[in-house]
């Protein structure tokens, strides 16, 4: 059966939404902020496990739109709103403790964004809402993270280079934006989020960059190609990570996935070199060996 809100015109349920942002701006001393960050890294698999983790009922998802929405964005885009704005994403303290009864635990709230481990800025910025934030970062075999970054960048309609154009000219496009990332706090850099398809397959100054701010372990490292291959087994390790009790996924579907195109040889040749001692540094730092 469609409900009302189902039926009602998409300018009725926006105004609703807007109603209700308003009332969540109006109530954010009351409000809660998160426990825990998925922080990338992008092309990852950090929607698919927000949405597993979506799929476990101690978690919150961001509030009016639960199950619509990954990420606010706040620590980069949104930074100027300030914290009383981040908060009104978030559900009351006396909901959380409504819901606790019910669960016989603490629920947890989250919200995921890609760029989280990016930007160097965020980590100071993350801990300075909640330094007791848990944060999850999944990192997937460089070369294949790159290509695939590569295709979203062309599917979305931005970039107009073949990926090994765009490979040769992405110092030039991020030239100068991490200083004015730096000077300007509330900066914003497309081209250091949309063009950086190889320096962002560099882990460990990322991981570096959260641990010099949040404790180590305060941070779980998962790799892309252990979640895709036992999805239920990594959800648990990331649900006994955050504290939340075991649950059984009801689907273990990928989300957000995209056609793969071949790769040219000519490129995958030259970034497995690059990234080999990047590779190499990260399983040492990690105690483990990387599935790449």
């Amino acid at each position: 059966m469609i409900s009302i809100k189902e039926r009602s015109p998409r300018w009725v349920r926006d105004a609703a939404i807007v109603a209700t942002r308003g009332y969540g701006r109006m109530t954010s001393r009351a409000r809660t902020v998160p426990d825990f960050l998925i922080i990338g890294t992008k092309r990852g698999g950090t929607t698919s496990l927000f949405n597993y983790q979506m799929m476990h009922p101690g978690v919150l998802g961001l509030f009016p739109r639960p199950r619509l929405q990954k990420s606010t964005d706040y620590f980069f885009k949104g930074f100027g709103r300030g914290e009383r704005w981040y908060r009104s994403n978030f559900h009351t303290q006396a909901f959380r403790e409504r819901m606790a009864e019910q669960l016989g635990y603490q629920p947890l709230a989250g919200e995921a964004s890609p760029y989280y481990c990016w930007d160097p800025r965020i980590a100071r910025r993350a801990y300075d809402v909640n330094p007791e934030i848990k944060a999850i970062m999944l990192v997937r075999n460089p070369v294949e993270r790159a290509f695939s970054h590569w295709q979203e960048r062309v599917h979305n309609g931005v970039e107009p280079l073949g990926f090994e154009q765009a490979l040769a000219a992405e110092e030039a496009r991020t030239e100068g934006e991490l200083e004015r990332m730096s000077a300007d706090p509330l900066y914003y850099s497309q081209a250091h989020d949309w063009y950086t398809y190889r320096s962002r397959g560099v882990y460990l100054p990322q991981i570096e960059n959260w641990t010099s701010v949040f404790p180590a372990e305060q941070l779980l490292v998962v790799c892309s190609e252990e979640l895709y291959g036992d999805v239920q087994g990594t959800f648990d390790r990331v649900s006994a990570f955050l504290g939340l009790p075991p649950h059984t996924l009801p689907t273990t579907r990928t989300f957000n996935a995209s056609r793969r195109l071949p790769m040219p040889e000519a490129a995958r040749e030259e970034l497995t070199a690059y990234y080999e001692p990047h590779t190499k540094a990260l399983g040492e730092y990690l105690r483990r060996p990387l599935p790449w």
